[in-house]
């Protein structure tokens, strides 16, 4: 059996797509539907349609392989009936001695070579350079046994990843829930408002100049991208020089501060600052909460303000404003919060909480690593289907 190498011009045909003005657009059902770009995809399919045109520039017909061609380039679907596509589409139809499957599977074998070397996205690729990616094109008949082997492959692969993130989710949520069950308030404890049990509440500012002021080193400066629930996360964290951290001195982080977003999508995501990254101040989008040691753990509090109860209820207040989500000063100071008067029980419930923390941790870093390893199962079958490979290994029993 031979192979030889095409070009995908030579044995398919490319339509790059092409928007109609957007007075033609409508969410009546009137005219063809009409996708812009990968917003709609599924997992192999693309979605119902949400606008419609009625003025048709380009057609991608059902079977034409649809591919993304503006940032994320590469992305690809099959398009279930005739639609209309727009310049962040390009749709790719079979000619005779192609079969669309092998295409499309085709086509995910090289998402690499597509996306661009190590990794590196290209904000955009054209029709020319999609006509002129190398394919390896068997007979029709290889073809049709590669496109069987892979779909039964695939089919068996995808059940076990669904099982796997079901189980992901599973354990995610008995961290949630056990979490709830001890910030369930109790008879014994007490309540009170933060700013009672607290030594300082407050945001601070973005230094004058914005992003383009950012130094490469120095103090670090805390924004709500690094704000996550029980996790401080570093990447992209900003740095500005003493001069302007001399001027945030009055939000000067300390270590075991609580943080809490205040503002915009990621409002009421809360976590304890690190040491590691000390000297630290905040900007105007996350708070420092500093509780009396003495009367709440700061740990303790964080895992509270984290549960589901008190979350929902910061949701809420972030929610409440008039313009945009944004939790203010006075907000924080009268927010209530039930705790064991007791120390030593804080200690008991923050171990406790740890404890199936770290269970819940382990639990999603086998299932995080069982979903990777069966997608590099994948790739390596799209590998040896279209290194010729594929056919010559496979015995006829389940993959």
């Amino acid at each position: 059996m031979s192979w030889q190498v095409k070009k995908l011009g030579e044995v398919c045909t490319v339509i790059a797509g092409q928007s109609p003005e957007g007075k033609f657009y409508n969410d009546k059902g009137d005219g063809v539907p009409f996708y812009q770009g990968k917003k709609d995809f599924g997992n192999k399919f693309i979605g119902a349609p949400t606008t419609w045109t009625t003025k048709v520039t380009k057609l991608a017909e059902a079977g034409d392989v649809l591919m993304s061609v503006r940032a994320p380039v590469g992305p690809i679907n099959f398009s279930t009936e005739k639609i209309c596509i727009g310049r962040g589409l390009a749709a790719i139809r079979v000619g005779r001695t192609v079969n669309k499957e092998f295409l499309y599977y085709g086509l995910l074998s090289k998402q690499a070579v597509i996306q661009g070397s190590e990794g590196a996205v290209f904000a955009s690729i054209n029709k020319n350079q999609i006509e002129n990616i190398d394919f390896l094109i068997p007979s029709l008949e290889e073809q049709k046994r590669i496109v069987e082997i892979l779909d039964s492959a695939f089919e068996q692969i995808d059940q076990a990843k669904a099982i796997a993130q079901q189980n992901l989710q599973n354990a995610r949520e008995i961290f949630d829930s056990a979490l709830s069950r001890v910030s369930f308030p109790k008879r014994s404890w007490v309540s009170a408002r933060l700013q009672d049990i607290t030594l300082k509440i407050g945001s601070g500012a973005t230094p004058r100049g914005g992003q383009s002021s950012y130094k490469t080193e120095g103090v670090s400066l805390v924004r709500s991208m690094n704000v996550h629930d029980r996790s401080f996360e570093p990447n992209k964290l900003a740095f500005i020089d003493d001069e302007q951290a001399a001027k945030l001195s009055n939000v000067i982080v300390e270590k075991d501060d609580v943080l809490l977003n205040i503002t915009g999508a990621s409002v009421a995501r809360s976590c304890l600052m690190s040491s590691a990254y000390l000297p630290a101040r905040v900007n105007q989008h996350v708070s420092i909460i500093r509780p009396f040691s003495t009367i709440i753990k700061p740990k303790l509090l964080n895992f509270f303000l984290t549960s589901k109860a008190y979350k929902d209820s910061l949701l809420k207040i972030g929610g409440s404003g008039a313009t945009r989500e944004a939790i203010t000063k006075k907000q924080i100071q009268d927010f209530v919060i039930y705790f064991p008067k007791s120390t030593d029980e804080q200690d008991t419930l923050i171990k406790q909480v740890e404890e199936i923390e770290n269970l819940s941790q382990n639990l999603e870093s086998i299932y995080q690593q069982k979903i990777a390893a069966l997608e590099e199962f994948k790739q390596s079958l799209l590998q040896q289907a279209f290194s010729g490979n594929l056919t010559a290994n496979h015995s006829g029993a389940p993959v």
